[in-house]
């Protein structure tokens, strides 16, 4: 009831304004009597992925708390772990305003936010003040201005910062918004970002004493060889897990809805069909040697549970998230714990 009248208000306000609302008001009521607004009891359902063990097999998609500045919030609602990010390693605003929107009547966002964030230091002070003890995932990525041929360096950087602090690495590839970034997921560029990062993953395991394992984000708008060619290149370079997917600039099954032209990557329910097809076509390919983390238009339990049985281990949440509320959260662990 109490996200239901949140909701309503937050979404009769510009949807970037009512995203940093949301996000302060969750950051100041974090490990407060407050909590008891939006807190639920969570059945533990443990599921084991990249060789960790989390309490349930939902999580908080990359996107909603950029900076981390909300985390432990979204432990309070039950969470089993949150990806926080994309980071870069400098900070910078992203692309001009207005550059979120909603499309309600399909249950779907466009974005075009441009890895908008305060830097990799703010986040891992951020990491380090939290006093839960859920499960992060570090979403990293390239400043705008390095050159896509330089990409790699920048994820190294934030690689190195954030490692100590992340329960995983998620190393974000396919976002739409970023000029180029999407042709690190092809051929010799591909392989040499996820050698170079393997390299580090070992140095960095050797230095802190733990082995922080490392997943690839990938984009929906792929063609089978694709996924062919990237499976293979996840085999090859012993990656820990693959998160399948990111945002679409399909357009499928929105046409002619307000905001349906601007350009962006489009999220929510338009996108779950697609998602769960190449989650499947991954699944095939790496048969079973790298778990899938699946991600895209998950509306209800039953679009979760359709990711699961197309071969993922574990699901996130973004746009259904912000349309239905915790209640998601709980709705689809019922339905895994009935599976």
């Amino acid at each position: 009831m109490f996200y239901k009248i949140a909701q309503s208000i937050m979404f009769q306000m510009d949807p970037e304004r009512a995203h940093n609302l949301a996000i302060g008001s969750l950051k100041r009521t974090a490990n407060t009597p407050m909590t008891a607004f939006y807190a639920q009891q969570i059945p533990n359902k443990p599921v084991t992925c990249m060789g960790i063990t989390f309490p349930n097999p939902v999580g908080l998609a990359a996107g909603l708390d950029k900076d981390g500045e909300a985390i432990d919030a979204f432990h309070a609602m039950g969470f089993g772990h949150v990806e926080v990010g994309t980071v870069t390693p400098r900070p910078q605003p992203g692309n001009d305003l207005p550059r979120l929107f909603r499309l309600k009547p399909a249950k779907g966002i466009i974005n075009r936010m441009g890895f908008n964030n305060k830097g990799v230091d703010n986040l891992v002070a951020n990491l380090k003040a939290k006093q839960t003890d859920i499960l992060v995932g570090v979403n990293i990525g390239k400043n705008k201005d390095t050159p896509v041929e330089e990409g790699k360096n920048d994820y190294l950087i934030c690689m190195d910062k954030v490692y100590a602090h992340a329960a995983y690495i998620a190393v974000n590839i396919s976002s739409p918004n970023t000029p180029g970034l999407r042709t690190l997921q092809y051929g010799d560029l591909l392989d040499d970002l996820l050698s170079s990062l393997k390299a580090k993953q070992t140095e960095l395991a050797k230095q802190h004493g733990k082995y922080v394992p490392i997943a690839l984000k990938i984009a929906p708008d792929l063609t089978e060889d694709e996924i062919a060619s990237i499976a293979q290149s996840l085999i090859k370079n012993n990656f820990d897990a693959a998160i399948a997917t990111n945002t679409t600039l399909s357009r499928d099954g929105v046409s002619g809805l307000a905001n349906a032209n601007e350009t962006g990557g489009l999220s929510g329910k338009p996108l779950t069909e697609l998602s769960t097809k190449v989650i499947k076509q991954l699944a095939t390919e790496l048969k079973g040697q790298i778990p899938i983390i699946g991600v895209g238009g998950i509306n209800s339990a039953q679009d979760a549970v359709a990711k699961l049985d197309a071969g993922a281990t574990l699901v996130q949440i973004y746009s259904g998230f912000i349309y239905q509320g915790p209640k998601l959260i709980k709705d689809i662990v019922d339905a895994y714990s009935s599976k």
